[in-house]
């Protein structure tokens, strides 16, 4: 009942009420990235929503897109702009997924949506992380964030989804809004984004061990 009920409707309330609460914030954000370097206010990527199917994350964008002489993409540090790394350091990033909590694309708490590419390398039980909607915070966000490993991260976002209860959404989003405040976890602009789940696999050797979910 809670899951299928009362979760989405309260997430709905919330994301609205903030929404509300924010449009102010909202519009200077947009102004300000639209005269900063940034091309557009918003980055649009495409993630596994609730049993893997496809949907739009909004966020404010962050980085540029420089490229080297041979026109790859430069490094995410390197392109992390000054307003773009206030951004991330304030969490101010994340207000546009109140749009997608809206759609019904998201949660307010729930494993965090990754890349559509990561999909085949999840083993089965990692795979139960897509049998809830992806949330905007979760309890891997409140417990290491970025300075746990991958595997640490889906163990906890398994433990999540057994154990999903209005309680526990709280303490999430209580414990991800003094992170917020204290900016704990957060990368910052001299520091490089989590390293991608398939390098990382390669990195340790681990692909023989690895169940396609597809």
């Amino acid at each position: 009942m809670y899951i299928n009920f009362f979760k989405p409707f309260i997430d709905k309330i919330i994301a609205l009420l903030l929404l509300s609460l924010l449009i102010p914030v909202f519009l200077m954000i947009i102004i300000i990235l639209y005269f900063s370097s940034i091309d557009t206010p918003f980055f649009c990527h495409q993630r596994p929503g609730l049993s893997g199917k496809p949907f739009f994350l909004l966020k404010f964008k962050t980085m540029n897109e420089k490229r080297d002489e041979k026109g790859i993409l430069l490094p995410n540090v390197e392109r992390i702009t000054r307003v773009g790394s206030f951004l991330r350091k304030s969490s101010l990033d994340e207000i546009p997924q109140l749009i997608n909590v809206l759609k019904g694309d998201l949660s307010l708490v729930g494993p965090r949506p990754l890349e559509m590419r990561y999909l085949p390398y999840y083993t089965t039980v990692q795979n139960k992380r897509h049998s809830v909607k992806p949330g905007i915070s979760g309890w891997a966000q409140i417990n290491g964030r970025n300075s746990v490993t991958w595997e640490e991260k889906f163990s906890r976002d398994v433990w999540y989804v057994d154990h999903i209860s209005f309680s526990l959404d709280l303490k999430i989003l209580f414990h991800t809004f003094l992170k917020v405040v204290k900016r704990e976890g957060i990368n910052s602009d001299i520091q490089n984004t989590v390293v991608p789940l398939d390098v990382y696999l390669k990195t340790i050797n681990n692909k023989d061990s690895l169940v396609s979910c597809q």
